[in-house]
């Protein structure tokens, strides 16, 4: 086929020796399968922002750090060089993060470097060969359901332990190959410390999991796995090996102020009392 003019520049430097097909296209970026010497791989063409149809973006860069005051300070600005910086850091989020999470143990695709806009990386396939299908075209029965959804479950526990949220979880955004899910596009994942949308995003990431795999396994619908890992999250008990339940019920118990307010009185009584009497002493 034609080469796409992203690539080109890839074939001229020897990094792509042939372009086999397209794969998808999707609101952020065009898929291409690729050949790499004797490796099938697939490379990822970010879409400009203009052409790019993923909302509020904004709201998944809050929080994103800039590789150094200038580049920060012109993203901030808009310029044309912040402009250009903003996409350098889009794309850049999905490749740090395709790094960190295979080395802490989730399965993404390998990367394999970006280069001008285009991600080369593993084309995840089956044991045939063929490409891996996405979730949302897979029909399980209800034990693979159950077990593949505490395999997700642990994949997000692993991302969150990484200060990671996926930001866009669902369906469309996990391939099944031979040995379960891999999660695949993430241009917008979130700084879980860093973002003050990071809850309600875990949550709709999490809840778009239990909704999906809760159509073969029914059980799951009842379940909270979003309220108990984020409760473990903020009380600081998250890690890799932790015990979910599913089970958790918020405390929706309204505050008592009066009484709250009255220890904080009594506190600074104490103190003042202390005070009091350090002084009376030094006078003695």
């Amino acid at each position: 086929m034609k080469i796409p003019k992203r690539i080109q520049p890839l074939v001229d430097e020897g990094l792509v020796d042939e372009v086999i097909r397209p794969l998808m296209s999707g609101k952020e970026a065009a898929v291409y399968i690729v050949r790499c010497g004797e490796d099938i791989r697939c490379a990822k063409v970010y879409k400009e922002a203009d052409k790019r149809s993923f909302k509020q973006a904004v709201l998944y860069q809050e929080g994103r750090k800039g590789r150094n005051s200038r580049r920060t300070r012109a993203m901030e600005k808009g310029s044309k060089f912040g402009r250009a910086q903003q996409e350098q850091s889009w794309q850049n989020a999905e490749v740090d993060a395709l790094f960190k999470l295979a080395k802490a143990g989730v399965r993404v695709p390998q990367p394999f470097g970006c280069y001008d806009g285009v991600l080369l990386m593993e084309l995840v396939c089956d044991d045939e060969g063929m490409v891996a299908p996405r979730l949302g075209d897979v029909a399980m029965a209800e034990d693979i359901a159950l077990a593949d959804h505490a395999t997700m479950m642990q994949y997000v526990v692993m991302m969150l332990c990484e200060g990671l949220i996926h930001g866009d979880l669902s369906e469309f955004n996990v391939l099944v190959d031979d040995y379960g899910p891999v999660i695949i596009d993430l241009p917008q994942v979130v700084d879980a410390a860093a973002n003050n949308n990071a809850k309600w995003m875990l949550e709709r990431d999490i809840n778009n999991m239990r909704d999906y795999y809760g159509q073969y396994a029914p059980q799951l619908l009842q379940t909270n796995y979003a309220g108990e890992i984020w409760a473990l999250y903020e009380a600081g008990e998250l890690h890799p090996d932790v015990t979910l339940t599913g089970e958790f019920v918020a405390d929706d118990s309204a505050a008592d102020v009066d009484s709250v307010l009255d220890q904080i009185k009594a506190a600074f009584a104490e103190v003042e009392e202390r005070r009091a009497r350090a002084a009376a002493d030094q006078d003695d």
